[in-house]
């Protein structure tokens, strides 16, 4: 990130950074700049608040809520955005500890009940979340659930021993938090790539060249594990949209439902090699959709979060998702039966294994080493009737 400063005689300074696909300026008073030796305590905490809160920040707040309503961030984006304001205005490398109180001091100005404290000489951040997040540290404080937004800075620490209380926050901060990501922010198409990607069916090859930002990654960096739904519903950006599912739709056009929704199940079996997360990142990771596309290996979880959405866009069918102990799938409800019957609250679906098996799985087929085992529907889509 390049971070431009100005200095004028009014005592202001103007800082600019790149963000999504424009250069974001923003005009800093001096009163905001903390200059006092840090101190690891709940007492700086409280001067440094008081000082930016006596400051002139409100410009910077205004046009931070002015970014988000304009561009319709969700809350994780919102967050991408104040981390980067939070960095222009005290570089994390320089002072990781005032970087952390402002982008605590902005989230809270925020709305968002978000808390610091003090623990084995670390500052810890955490905000009020009340989703199913999985994978990262978490504390119970006065009936509530706190995320911990900075875990990923402390990594081998356990965050989840340290104590529930000292949780500094101010009293008309109550927003609840979201993980979800529904709209993806749009970015500079200069910095697309072209990705081939081909992959047989019924004995002809498909050609793809599908437009992938590698900025997305940095989006996902530190996103947790969500719940299925969330998960399943991150969209693509609109350029790698565009570059693919017109396409796809394309090519299933006149082939019927179910040989179009088995055309997809291959497509997203075959179009990508196949490595598990613990051997391709070294734990559990999952992909959204465009980090499918764009990352060389996927898994089981990578493909079936593909595959719903592609399905999803294009047929908008109700498709049910079934966990087992080491594998997730999909199930979809066609216009008449195929295979295998799933039955869930009364409607039948089938089997559409988008990942690499032992065998051979035909639509509607599920793999012999699963047909043994229990599974749970962690996900029921059901499209919406106009």
């Amino acid at each position: 990130m390049t971070i431009n400063f100005g200095y004028s005689q009014a005592q202001s300074y103007t800082t600019s950074f790149e963000l999504y696909n424009k250069t974001f300026n923003l005009s800093l008073d001096s009163s905001v700049i903390l200059r006092d030796s840090v101190e690891l305590n709940e007492q700086y905490i409280q001067r440094s608040y008081a000082k930016v809160n006596d400051s002139k920040y409100q410009p910077i707040l205004d046009t931070l809520i002015a970014y988000k309503n304009e561009h319709e961030l969700n809350d994780w984006l919102y967050y991408q955005l104040i981390r980067k304001t939070a960095e222009a205005i005290s570089p994390k490398k320089d002072n990781y500890e005032r970087y952390t109180f402002y982008k605590w001091f902005l989230m809270v100005k925020s709305g968002y009940d978000a808390r610091l404290t003090i623990a084995n000489n670390r500052i810890i951040f955490y905000v009020y979340n009340n989703e199913d997040i999985s994978d990262i540290p978490f504390i119970m404080f006065k009936n509530k659930k706190y995320m911990c937004l900075n875990y990923h800075d402390y990594e081998h620490a356990n965050l989840n021993e340290v104590p529930p209380y000292d949780m500094i926050g101010i009293p008309e901060a109550k927003k609840a938090f979201s993980y979800k990501v529904t709209r993806m922010p749009d970015f500079k198409p200069e910095n697309y790539k072209d990705k081939k990607i081909a992959f047989s069916y019924k004995h002809r090859a498909y050609h793809f060249n599908v437009r992938l930002n590698p900025d997305v990654e940095a989006v996902f960096k530190n996103y947790p594990g969500v719940d299925f739904e969330s998960y399943f519903n991150i969209p693509l950006t609109k350029e790698t949209y565009g570059s693919l599912i017109p396409l796809l739709k394309k090519n299933v056009a006149g082939m019927g439902q179910k040989k179009g929704i088995d055309y997809l199940m291959k497509f997203t079996r075959y179009a990508f090699l196949y490595q598990n997360d613990e051997d391709n990142f070294g734990k559990e990771k999952r992909l959204s959709p465009e980090e499918t596309l764009f990352s060389n290996y996927s898994d089981c979880d990578d493909r079936v979060a593909l595959f719903f959405y592609l399905v999803k866009e294009i047929y908008n069918v109700p498709m049910i998702a079934l966990l087992y102990p080491t594998h997730i799938t999909m199930a979809v409800q066609f216009d008449k039966p195929v295979g295998d019957p799933i039955v869930y609250n009364g409607k039948i679906y089938n089997i559409c294994e988008p990942t690499p098996q032992k065998e051979e799985l035909s639509l509607g087929k599920m793999s012999s080493a699963m047909k043994m085992l229990k599974y749970q529907i962690v996900y029921s889509y059901q499209p919406t009737k106009l």
